[in-house]
């Protein structure tokens, strides 16, 4: 098997840091008018993924005790005691250090988001053990990766900011709970809360409302941008990548309710590639 704190940070399944990554490109081209600077866009990714690796070790630190008992996560690092409890502590500190380092280089509105960042990224694997709305703390965790391009490029944070930074709120509380059905019976059983478990039998319904709210903002954001045909042309797949998705989840099977989880990976580089192609076409 890999290196067990490559595990533990998630980097041999990157699945998590291009669903940070997208929304966070779609928000540079934006805010860079169609040419972020290219050094801002690495330091950006680089970021992505060492604050996504940190969110995982904080993760699974919390869950240490609970991943044992659950037929997806059993063989974590921590669970099976790879890795110390004090060893992920410090490679958690170690990753934010490093983010620290990266964020550095940008202005003072854009540290301060950071600081707001990864205190609710800290808070959000401890938030499953007192609100079934642990999604929710998620998608703004994630979404902070929307606003910190805008200020980094000195365009404070105009409306376009704010509705992408809503829709990637919307989208993520929906990919995150088709996430967490894959996981519902068993943690019914331990007692670990999520918005699967709120939503019950209304769960592809709350996916729905939650997809079409999405849309709908990134429908506003295309008309405040003036965005061309092939925004909305873009906008229309995403809407079919969304019925796909709730073609899997049916019948709320756990290996397929994962599959729609990680289909999401395509809303995200075609939302990044419509706007990008929107400003050079």
């Amino acid at each position: 098997m890999s290196n067990p704190y490559w595990r533990l940070m998630r980097a041999d399944r990157p699945i998590g840091t291009l669903l940070l990554a997208w929304p966070m490109l779609a928000a540079l081209i934006i805010a860079g008018a169609g040419d972020p600077p290219l050094k801002v866009v690495v330091l950006f990714l680089l970021g992505a993924f060492v604050m996504r690796s940190a969110g995982c070790v904080i993760n699974d630190f919390a869950d240490r005790n609970i991943d044992g008992h659950v037929t997806r996560t059993r063989q974590r690092p921590l669970a099976t005691g790879e890795v110390k409890s004090w060893q992920a502590l410090l490679l958690f500190v170690g990753l934010l250090a490093v983010a620290f380092l990266i964020v550095l280089q940008f202005n003072k509105a854009t540290i301060l988001l950071s600081f707001a960042a990864a205190g609710v990224a800290t808070l959000y694997p401890f938030c499953k053990r007192f609100t079934q709305l642990p999604q929710v703390v998620l998608g703004i965790a994630f979404s902070f990766g929307v606003l910190m391009p805008f200020t980094a490029l000195e365009q404070g944070l105009p409306l376009a900011a704010w509705l992408l930074f809503a829709a990637n709120i919307c989208w993520t509380v929906a990919y995150d709970t088709q996430y967490a059905m894959a996981d519902r019976e068993d943690d019914i059983k331990i007692g670990v809360k999520s918005t699967a478990i709120l939503f019950a039998g209304y769960d592809r319904f709350a996916i729905a409302l939650l997809q079409l709210a999405t849309l709908g903002l990134l429908f506003w954001l295309g008309y405040n941008l003036n965005f061309s045909w092939i925004y909305w042309a873009g906008l229309v797949l995403i809407a079919l990548l969304f019925v796909w998705q709730h073609w899997l989840i049916w019948y709320r099977e756990p290996q397929r309710c994962f599959r729609a989880f990680l289909h999401n990976n395509h809303v995200g580089w075609v939302l990044a590639a419509a706007i990008a192609a929107s400003y050079w076409y």
